[in-house]
């Protein structure tokens, strides 16, 4: 498993360098070559990840993730001397994510994308940026805690992620005889028990919470507090491309260096958001607050408690 003391040596490179050091157009190589030459460095960004990467009302790209991925856009700018470097961005989904990067379509991926040592085989993560939890969201009138109250009853949870595996899984190993059932996106999910055609959405808390909090009447769902899993959030670029994770990371580590992740932080976790500026009043978590202290690109979940 990945130590700290690779993260810790780009603390150093920044402390002596700057967060982004040129590099010579020969050296170049994997993204960082195809941005130069290209002229553009394209995001893959989540159109109902609240508030990680999400669709104002004009329809523009915004969230927690995508600030942090701009801080990575202006390192690229820094280190290839572009200062009008092209962002180009393109729409994903839980179940296009990682291809479109592997297949080098998206350079990052800015969303709410869970760090696990199974994906870590197709792509690498930059600093992890958040950490949730894998948890149940029910209506409160019948108050799903844990899978064993699913038991007969249906389940949902969106496509392509990593809560979606882990319940089936559970399912299967604990013979529970849930049904479960997928959906394209976060909102569909919930749709789903909104109007009573799931018992429960299995989903990463933030998004839960999220999700109730933009909902008509909030009151009228419960997320549980038996947690699944721990589930640490990173941007996604290509596996084997250590060039341009470096540049990632640098940023990341800077912006959490300089304090400037509480400022983006309570932006969007703190404060009113669009499109109905509604507050989630979720305060940072003092497994966060140990990333930022100790910046860590670690799939383990151990890593997080």
């Amino acid at each position: 498993m990945k130590s700290f003391h690779r993260i810790n040596r780009i603390v150093l490179f920044l402390l002596a360098f700057g967060v982004a050091a040129t590099i010579s157009a020969q050296d170049l190589t994997g993204t960082l070559k195809k941005v130069k030459d290209s002229g553009t460095i394209t995001i893959g960004y989540r159109d109902a990840s609240i508030p990680f990467s999400y669709l104002d009302d004009s329809q523009k790209p915004i969230g927690y993730s995508m600030d942090l991925c701009y801080k990575i856009v202006d390192a690229v700018k820094a280190t290839l001397k572009m200062p009008n470097l092209n962002v180009a961005l393109q729409p994903v989904t839980s179940a296009t994510r990682i291809p479109l990067i592997a297949n080098g379509t998206v350079d990052m991926e800015c969303g709410s994308t869970t760090n696990n040592i199974e994906r870590e085989q197709q792509v690498s993560f930059v600093v992890t940026t958040f950490v949730t939890a894998n948890r149940l969201m029910s209506k409160a009138k019948s108050k799903m805690v844990n899978l064993e109250d699913l038991k007969g009853k249906t389940l949902v949870s969106t496509s392509g992620t990593s809560n979606l595996k882990q319940v089936t899984e559970l399912n299967g190993t604990k013979n529970l005889g849930i049904n479960i059932v997928t959906a394209a996106d976060h909102p569909a999910a919930f749709q789903m028990v909104e109007s009573d055609r799931a018992a429960a959405f299995a989903m990463d808390d933030i998004l839960l919470y999220s999700l109730v909090a933009q909902s008509k009447n909030p009151a009228d769902y419960y997320i549980s507090t038996v947690q699944l899993s721990t589930e640490p959030y990173g941007i996604i670029v290509r596996r084997g491309d250590p060039e341009f994770k470096k540049v990632a990371d640098g940023a990341i580590v800077a912006v959490m260096k300089s304090g400037e992740i509480n400022k983006i932080y309570g932006k969007w976790f703190l404060s009113p958001i669009p499109p109905k500026n509604g507050n989630l009043n979720v305060p940072m978590s003092d497994a966060l607050k140990k990333v930022i202290a100790n910046p860590t690109d670690s799939g383990d979940p151990a890593t997080y408690r």
